[in-house]
């Protein structure tokens, strides 16, 4: 299996409007991007495919948007001001600064690279005990231990391994002495819990039922990396689904395969798709798998599949002393109602700068192609049709004798319906060329027979074929290949 090189792929991001340094005239801020044209369109895509499968295809799943800003005691009752936190530990000499357990599960990679899966296991399994037992001077030793050293400087001359907070704190009041501490959600799921009783009520739900949500996130992370894998400012697209106790693990495993097939419709190779079952739960968990992708630089997590029992809505009763219940009028084996409970949950939560990060990799695509003599190397991606930024290029040959009037109408008649593009600068080869290399499915050339018969060439990007289509069979064509359907039908 051919891994891709991912500084070519982070430098085509870049190049062709996709993502940029955030305040990169002011050189940059570390680990905080912008989405570019491209980039905005592509996520864009993927979040509506995705807030359609889960709502629009679901009969009891409905969406809302929370507000980032919440009351400081949400954090309290979820467990984030207490234990929202990774180990910290920093090089004396490089002045740098590590996650201490991404500095040994580092090292276990390499021991499987080696061959040396037994130790990679033990080294893995202690790192967790450690943690579990908030053990750091443990966490330590270990790393002594492993001899591991800084990435930078090449020493193991570290400082005591330490609990980093990752929420951003700030302040809201007009008077500095008045005002209150707040929190930036450091992930949108709390803003569904809260709203639980709002939705089911106003929306006369019936457990089983869902709420979806996207929305920004922000983690002060101690070490962001790997460009958009891990940010401090993310988004996230995640779905809480309420069920009854009892019934949460046949939920959890129709969930895990729901999604599995969600990320396989999109184009994500099953070869680049695993799942990893934990082993170390949360403390609100009594399941968890995530769903991983082949990244450049290995199997990394995408999405989490959590069974949270009923931690969260009853730790939400606890703080607000406002009950979190749901009556239940079906009856049971008895013949008796369930009555009233605190329902168990089951959240999908998945990073859409992952996703796209994830997707951009699938389709980054090179391949050798022979033109007469000569061989010579080409570059596109291979982007669904339903995802790409723009669908469709009208592309007149020349710019005279009224092909780009006539190009200039096709244009006007299908952005209308489609995100369309119209270029008449250079060859009509290099404009191809550029279409292929940010994922445009379809380009429309305009030549002198198009004059003649009211037909026009639809160039493929995947396989560079081309057919003649008439030009009132154009919207038809682009509907049924590049729709949101076509997608959705997959799921």
């Amino acid at each position: 299996m051919q891994v891709k090189d991912f500084k070519n792929i982070v430098s085509h991001a870049k190049e062709y409007g996709f993502v940029f340094p955030s305040s990169e005239i002011y050189d940059g801020l570390q680990a905080v991007y912008d989405y570019g044209q491209n980039g905005t369109e592509l996520k864009n895509n993927l979040k509506q495919v995705w807030w359609k499968a889960m709502t629009q295809l679901q009969d009891n799943i409905a969406g809302i948007d929370s507000a980032i800003f919440m009351h400081p005691t949400v954090w309290k009752a979820s467990g984030h001001i207490d234990s929202f936190n990774d180990p910290m530990i920093d090089n004396k000499d490089s002045k740098k600064r590590y996650r201490a357990d991404t500095l040994i599960e580092d090292r276990a990679a390499e021991l499987m690279d080696k061959g040396e899966k037994e130790k990679a296991d033990y080294l893995l399994s202690e790192m967790n005990r450690l943690l579990g037992e908030n053990d750091l001077e443990g966490v330590y030793q270990l790393i002594v231990k492993e001899k591991i050293t800084c990435p930078v400087s090449g020493t193991a001359n570290w400082t005591e391994v330490r609990q980093f907070n990752l929420m951003f704190s700030t302040r809201v009041g007009s008077v500095a002495d008045e005002s209150s501490v707040l929190y930036l959600r450091p992930e949108t799921a709390q803003g569904i819990f809260v709203n639980f009783l709002n939705v089911q009520k106003t929306g006369r739900m019936k457990i089983p039922f869902g709420i979806a949500q996207i929305g920004k996130a922000f983690r002060n992370e101690i070490v962001a990396r790997q460009f958009t894998f891990r940010m401090r400012e993310f988004e996230q697209m995640e779905m809480q689904f309420f069920v009854r106790p009892g019934t949460e693990m046949d939920w959890y495993r129709h969930w895990k395969e729901t999604r599995m097939k969600f990320h396989k419709a999109l184009g994500l190779h099953p070869d680049h798709l695993q799942f990893h079952e934990h082993e170390k739960l949360a403390h609100y968990a009594n399941a968890a798998v995530d769903i991983e992708y082949r990244f450049p630089f290995g199997f990394k997590e995408m999405e989490g599949i959590h069974s949270r029992t009923d931690f969260d809505l009853k730790s939400h009763q606890e703080y607000s002393k406002k009950k979190q219940q749901y009556f239940d009028n079906d009856l049971d084996a008895n013949g008796k109602p369930f009555g009233n409970y605190i329902p168990y949950v089951v959240e999908t939560s998945v990073g859409a700068d992952r996703l796209f990060l994830a997707t951009l990799c699938e389709a980054y695509t090179t391949e050798t192609v022979q033109e007469g003599d000569q061989t010579k190397e080409r570059t596109f991606l291979n982007l669904h049709p339903a995802l790409a930024p723009t669908k469709v290029a009208v592309c007149p040959i020349v710019k005279k004798d009224g092909l780009s009037e006539i190009g200039t109408q096709i244009y006007r008649e299908l952005k209308t319906e489609f995100m369309a593009g119209y270029d008449e600068k250079d060859s009509i080869g290099k404009r191809y060329t550029r279409q292929d290399l940010i994922g445009t499915p379809y380009c429309v050339a305009i030549d002198y027979q198009t004059k003649e018969d009211e037909t026009v060439t639809v160039r493929h990007r995947n396989s560079t074929e081309q057919e003649r289509v008439s030009i009132p069979q154009l919207k038809e064509m682009l509907r049924k290949n590049t729709g949101m359907s076509t997608l959705l039908e997959l799921m």
